[in-house]
């Protein structure tokens, strides 16, 4: 096992093999039930080694052809393919974003109980629990998610098997 196999991989990382396991699948080497397993192991990869073993069995990448009918299986994978606005935001602001719905979800059933036994509406406190977390959630999750999507795109992993030859210079 080389020393790149023990590197840790990025979400870009994740993201290119994903990506390859799509096309994959569009070309039909892959079952619908393996590529969301392997997807899903994608997205949980930590190394290089944990990506690499995912596409090992798969040819390499080749650039299409030409447009291609598309089928109704590739059409609905197209459509699940677009990342929503929380499939693009790092594991931190989602667990905020989870917090944030559970608080909100326990206040208002809170409330609906208040509501239901006491017989007539009470103000509807829950939204001063949503509502100012929520916006400042919203505030710091969009620039992060228009930075995500605008960055520009990494380097395509190697092959496995072969190492990378660069180095850093020794100063």
């Amino acid at each position: 096992m080389g020393d790149r196999d023990l590197m840790r991989a990025s979400d870009d990382d994740r993201q290119q093999v994903v990506d390859r396991l799509r096309a994959a699948f569009e070309d039909g080497r892959l079952r619908m039930e393996e590529f969301t397993e392997r997807m899903g192991s994608a997205y949980q990869a930590v190394t290089y080694a944990d990506l690499a073993k995912l596409h090992a069995d798969l040819p390499a990448a080749s650039p299409k052809a030409g447009p291609r009918p598309a089928t109704a299986a590739a059409a609905s994978l197209a459509v699940a393919a677009k990342r929503s606005f929380f499939a693009d935001l790092p594991a931190p602001l989602k667990v905020l974003w989870t917090i944030w719905l559970a608080a909100v979800s326990i206040n208002v059933v809170v409330w609906v109980l208040v509501v239901g036994t006491s017989g007539h509406l009470v103000y509807p406190w829950p939204v001063w629990v949503a509502g100012p977390y929520g916006a400042a959630l919203l505030g710091v999750s969009v620039p992060v998610v228009h930075n995500r999507r605008n960055r520009p795109p990494a380097a395509p992993l190697p092959p496995s098997g072969e190492t990378d030859s660069r180095r850093p210079l020794d100063s």
